[in-house]
C-alpha cells in the first residue's frame, strides 16, 4: 500500500511540474508616463478579446517617477496583445474629447502608432518556450 500511494504522488508531482513549466510570465515596463497621478492599467488579450470584451488577464500599477512595471504571470504560450493607458483621473476608463480623440496617454504591444483605433495585427507578439519582457511607449 506505501509503494501504491508513492506511487501516485511522484506521478502527480510530476504531471504538476510539467504544467508549470508550459507557463511563462510576461513583464511590461513603461518608463515615459507624463506623471504620477493615477494608475497605469493594462489588458492581455487574444485576438477573440482585444477591443472587444473583458481581457484574459488584467493589472493596474500605481506610476513612481513616471515609470511602471506589471507582470503578468501563468500565462500559456500563444499569441497576445497588451493595450495599456494611463487613468489619471482613476475612474476605471479611457476618457475621450467631443470628437473621439483619447484625454490620456495610451500605448500597445509592439509601440504601433497608427491612425485610429489599436489593431491586434500590430500588436500581436508570441509566448513560447521563454519569458517575455517588453516596453511600451505612451
Amino acid at each position: 500500500m506505501k509503494n501504491l500511494l508513492l506511487t501516485f504522488a511522484l506521478i502527480f508531482t510530476t504531471l504538476v511540474s510539467f504544467s508549470q513549466d508550459s507557463q511563462k510570465t510576461i513583464t511590461v515596463t513603461i518608463d515615459n508616463v507624463n506623471n504620477d497621478k493615477g494608475t497605469v492599467k493594462m489588458a492581455l488579450n487574444t485576438a477573440d478579446t482585444f477591443m472587444k470584451g473583458k481581457p484574459i488577464m488584467s493589472a493596474q500599477s500605481a506610476i513612481k517617477d513616471g515609470k511602471v512595471t506589471i507582470t503578468f504571470e501563468n500565462v500559456e504560450p500563444g499569441e497576445y496583445a497588451i493595450i495599456a493607458y494611463h487613468d489619471v483621473n482613476e475612474n476605471n476608463k479611457m476618457d475621450f474629447s467631443d470628437n473621439g480623440m483619447p484625454l490620456e496617454s495610451y500605448g500597445m504591444s509592439n509601440n504601433s502608432m497608427s491612425f485610429g483605433p489599436p489593431q491586434y495585427d500590430e500588436a500581436k507578439f508570441k509566448v513560447e518556450d521563454k519569458n517575455v519582457e517588453l516596453n511600451i511607449r505612451f
